[in-house]
């Protein structure tokens, strides 16, 4: 009984707004101070993309706009210009796209995925080099993954839902 009228007692205290108790987990979780940059000993900020099977690895840092995919230009890796237009994405739309200078190593799925998954790394390195740039890259999505892939074949089956054609005789 006395748990019970304690816990409620808490529950009162919190609705209250004061922390329950002064332990530094309660403390860092009530408080909402502004968040530090993570930077690392060369001024890079690291963080990974993910789209469909591809996973890129993003390193942003100062500089005049130079993207590099797998040790290549943008140009030469992204030949579609409707890729390179995704990747610039988030650096255009928080107006940076000629402050930072961007490498990334990408493997897995194919070209689409790849700069899905690119945009998507870029997006988290710039959020973690200027965490100011957060709510402009969250309200226009780029910091959400696309949790989309692609349907696995099932047996008896020609693809993952298409069945084999039909045939009486």
């Amino acid at each position: 009984m006395a748990d019970q009228r304690q816990s409620l007692s808490d529950l009162k205290i919190i609705r209250d707004g004061a922390p329950v108790s002064n332990t530094p987990a309660a403390a860092a979780t009530v408080t909402d101070g502004p968040v530090e940059p993570k930077i690392d000993a060369q001024g890079r900020s690291y963080a990974t993309g993910r789209r469909k099977n591809a996973i890129a690895r993003v390193w942003v840092k100062p500089g005049k706009g130079k993207v590099t995919v797998n040790g290549k230009e943008i140009d030469v890796y992204f030949a579609r210009p409707v890729l390179r237009m995704l990747i610039r994405q988030p650096l255009v739309v928080a107006q940076r796209d000629t402050q930072f200078d961007v490498v990334c190593t990408v493997t897995g799925g194919g070209l689409s995925g790849q700069a899905g998954a690119v945009r998507h790394g870029i997006s988290h390195a710039l959020t973690r080099y200027e965490p100011g740039l957060r709510p402009i890259l969250k309200k226009t999505g780029f910091l959400t993954r696309d949790s989309r892939v692609v349907e696995r074949k099932k047996y008896g089956h020609a693809k993952a839902r298409r069945s084999f054609q039909f045939s009486k005789r």
